[in-house]
């Protein structure tokens, strides 16, 4: 019985052709000899079954070279050696033609693991450039954990060779300890100053409750000014005390201006009566304009200035406009003498000795009303006067500068 790849001899043994000649793969004696070929044959069909699997394992890359190598070696190994019937040189072929296919793949992955060493060995640079500029910061609130998303991202890198990877470990590992070294002695020295603050403000806090209660209220709104600029200058306390030690400064602020407020708006309630009082006088000056007989409006002037006087403070919204329109009804009235100084008669001379005698009189009592008004306490009249004594001054001199020229 022969069939293209084997036969079996008259004594019931199979043998297989190969390109080296005929060999003895084996017998059947339980059958015909039929079935000892087919049973051969059927062996062969395995073999190959396997070869082609290896084929497919290896053309799409699943098995790693080196594995493929292995496996090519231990399939042929039973191709050649196979108690089989078929076209046993044809399958080493087979396995023989992975060899190239082999290598291309080993080319190829060596290429990609260059390309990844390459990729990893960049993006290793950039994690440790990153760490060390975070080193020479001074992000303190931030940097810690930005440090471990470094190193969470390095972990997920592979290793690169031995040298290059020790090397870029040792300064990545280098900026991480020297900031967490000057992170520490940051936090350690801003303690420090914390504990400092935390002193500075529980006096200020003192200090400040200490002058909530006090009526002084210029020279207190001062003196808080004054601790509001310590209190910025100290800083910042510890956090858990930071907080009430604001809520009692502030406290105490509070306090103080909303009892100055209050005695401020009762002040102006006050002085809104005082303001009716000059709207009605300032309507009564601006009628003297334009100057008619001086002499009269001198004496309706004099007369309703003292009334302007005697009616007090005015709101503070009001105190510029009112005093403007006096002023203006007062500078008419001192060009009103200037001009009749300068056009006066032969007696002139007398007339401005006259004046001057009536200037230092009124100067003079002027001057006795400011003494009594700083005795009294009353400096704001003081300072009034005081203005009204300038300028009666300054007419004492025109008048003086007239008589001389008369004489």
């Amino acid at each position: 019985m022969q069939s293209d790849w084997g036969r079996v001899a008259d004594d019931g043994t199979v043998f297989v052709r190969t390109s080296t000649g005929e060999r003895s793969v084996g017998s059947y004696p339980e059958g015909t000899p039929e079935e000892a070929l087919r049973f051969f044959t059927e062996r062969y069909e395995a073999l190959a079954f396997e070869v082609q699997l290896l084929e497919q394992r290896i053309t799409s890359g699943v098995l790693a070279p080196d594995d493929a190598v292995k496996s090519v070696a231990t399939v042929r190994d039973q191709v050649v050696d196979a108690h089989a019937v078929g076209d046993l040189d044809g399958l080493v072929a087979r396995l023989e033609a992975l060899a190239p296919v082999i290598e291309e793949q080993r080319a190829v992955r060596k290429a990609e693991r260059a390309a990844k060493q390459e990729k990893a060995r960049a993006t290793k640079e950039e994690l440790v450039a990153a760490a060390e500029k975070i080193s020479a910061g001074n992000d303190w609130r931030h940097g810690a954990n930005l440090l471990r998303e470094l190193l969470d991202q390095w972990k997920q890198l592979p290793r690169l060779d031995r040298a290059t990877d020790d090397a870029l470990w040792r300064r990545f590992s280098t900026a991480r300890t020297s900031y967490t070294r000057r992170r520490k002695t940051h936090f350690a020295e801003l303690n420090v100053k914390r504990e400092a603050a935390q002193q500075i403000k529980e006096r200020l806090c003192k200090e400040a409750e200490a002058l909530a209660d006090s009526t002084d209220w210029g020279r207190t709104a001062g003196q808080f000014r004054d601790l509001m600029r310590e209190w910025k200058a100290a800083g910042p306390a510890p956090k858990e005390v930071d907080d009430q030690l604001w809520k009692r400064f502030r406290g105490a602020q509070d306090t103080f201006f909303e009892a100055r407020d209050a005695a401020s708006s009762a002040l102006d309630a006050e002085f809104a009566a005082n303001a009716e009082v000059k709207d009605g006088l300032i309507l009564e000056l601006e009628a003297l304009l334009p100057i008619g007989e001086l002499e009269a409006a001198k004496q309706a002037f004099r007369q309703l200035a003292e009334r302007w006087d005697a009616a007090g403070k005015v709101p503070r919204d009001r105190v510029k406009e009112l005093e403007a329109r006096f002023r203006k009804v007062e500078q008419a009235v001192r060009s009103a003498e200037d001009d009749q100084w300068r056009n006066s008669d032969p007696e002139k001379s007398a007339r401005a000795d006259d004046m001057i005698n009536k200037l230092e009189a009124g100067i003079a009592e002027i001057e006795e009303k400011i003494a009594a008004a700083r005795d009294a306490g009353d400096e704001k009249r003081a300072k009034r006067l005081e203005k009204d004594l300038e300028s009666r001054r300054e007419f004492l001199e025109m008048a003086k500068r007239t008589a001389a020229d008369f004489g």
